[in-house]
């Protein structure tokens, strides 16, 4: 790594040809550029590139390139892989521009812009986006990982949705990837995460929504395998209108968690459901009855208070996250999962879910893109503060699993080697070719990596 006064030529050089701020190791700012939502993993680049509009990331990636110097990118560091060790680090978090068109139904988002705004701007219209549990969440990091989001069964992935890709590859050219135009780009940016060029802005179709039955459904830890299954079996007969995921929770004993979840075993149910709330409280009721409940905070609500469903942590912290894709959630798959994570489970992970797919993911995208998983009956996550204990969940329900994982929900230093793991063989080749053709040095890196491959 180069740094110091080795690095002050080549900063002013950018500097010049830069509008936006060009900052080194020491730089008032600095540190806060660095500074992700996960920060399990710390940054260490040269130079940082503080991006105010596409003509900056133009010049920053041609810089880059023309020296040789590794790329990384950064809006909110939500979802971090390899950290940056030298090179050039292009924070894009000033690129907030978000425009609605209402009558297309179309979204235009800049790279930099969280969910929260995206949401607000689109309910003005009676609309929302495929967003995910979290609304402070990145936009583009989201959506090129496939998104996963809160209306999953009725409107597939996020990536499914996108009708626009602007991108600006590893010859500092700007491309506009369609349907149409770029197609391969196109393609492989849609699932491909980050790999192929720093983007710029994405546009994408929003859904007729503006309100939603949802909220929460807390049970004591005792009454974790009545819930499970019963979620289990439940699961098989709900209609694609009603998207819900269920999580075995074990908060610390701190201040900052609502006393019901301090220190214990709990089991939250999650439910988005498009219906109307009369049939929405029906559809529940078999859950309700499941064991007893602590906390029922299940109602009619504005898509802008659905960030209340999953009650995502809104303060930075560091954490590992790792997933399998499982082909069935059958009883043998519950007990399993019981003696990993249930009660007396010698489990260390904070969160531990599931959640039912099928439906609109289960089905190819219109136009189709990089996002595998569409066999996947039930995606499995766990959250963990750091630890150098290997995953023992995850591990443990390999024989359901369809083998494949889920990139956005890996996060941490080791989990870049997994990125072939997110994809069929035969769609992380057509990946790995399409990486030749626009970065064959590889300079986009430090993400999720798919190397280069003729």
């Amino acid at each position: 790594m180069t740094t110091g006064k080795s690095m002050e030529q080549p900063a002013a050089e950018l500097s010049e040809r830069l509008p936006g701020r060009v900052l080194l190791p020491g730089d008032d700012g600095f540190a806060r550029e660095l500074d992700g939502f996960n920060q399990i993993g710390e940054h260490s680049p040269d130079m940082i590139a503080v991006v105010a509009e596409a003509a900056d990331v133009r010049e920053a990636v041609s810089y880059a390139a023309a020296r040789g110097l590794p790329v990384a990118v950064q809006a909110t560091g939500h979802g971090p892989s390899t950290a940056a060790d030298g090179g050039l680090l292009i924070s894009t978090r000033l690129l907030r521009g978000v425009s609605i068109d209402p009558v297309a139904r179309i979204a235009r988002v800049e790279g930099g812009a969280q969910w929260f705004e995206v949401i607000e701007a689109a309910a003005e219209h009676g609309l929302a986006p495929l967003s995910g549990s979290s609304p402070l969440t990145g936009v583009v990091g989201y959506t090129l990982g496939g998104g996963l989001g809160l209306m999953a069964r009725k409107y597939g992935y996020a990536a499914d949705h996108v009708t626009a890709v602007e991108i600006v590859t590893a010859n500092g050219q700007s491309h506009r990837a369609t349907a149409d135009h770029d197609t391969d780009l196109f393609w492989a940016a849609r699932g491909g995460k980050g790999n192929f060029g720093v983007v710029t802005a994405i546009e994408f179709r929003l859904v007729p929504v503006s309100r939603l039955y949802g909220g929460g459904l807390f049970f004591a830890g005792e009454a974790t395998a009545d819930v499970v299954h019963a979620w289990r079996e439940w699961t098989a007969s709900v209609p694609e209108d009603l998207t819900s995921s269920l999580a075995l929770l074990r908060m610390p004993d701190i201040e900052a968690v609502p006393p019901f979840l301090r220190g214990r075993l709990t089991v939250h149910v999650r439910i988005a459901y498009l219906g109307s709330a009369e049939e929405g409280k029906q559809l529940v009721a078999p859950l309700r009855s499941a064991g007893p409940l602590v906390v029922d905070t299940l109602a009619e609500m504005p898509y802008t208070a659905a960030g209340e469903i999953h009650n995502d942590p809104t303060e930075p912290i560091p954490y590992s996250e790792r997933s399998m894709m499982l082909r069935t959630l059958d009883e043998a798959a519950v007990d399993a999962l019981l003696e990993l994570a249930g009660p007396g489970a010698d489990c260390i992970d904070l969160v531990v879910e599931l959640r039912q797919l099928g439906g609109a993911v289960g089905r190819p995208s219109v136009v189709p893109n990089a996002v595998d998983h569409r066999d996947a009956a039930f995606a499995l996550s766990t959250l963990s503060l750091p630890d150098d204990r290997p995953p023992l969940v995850v591990d443990g329900m390999a024989p359901w699993g369809t083998g494949r994982r889920y990139l956005n929900f890996l996060a941490g230093p080791d989990s870049s080697r997994l990125a072939e793991s997110g994809y069929e063989s035969a769609t992380f080749s057509r990946l790995a070719a399409i990486k030749a053709r626009v970065d064959p040095d590889n300079l986009f890196r430090f993400n999720h990596n798919i190397a280069p491959r003729p």
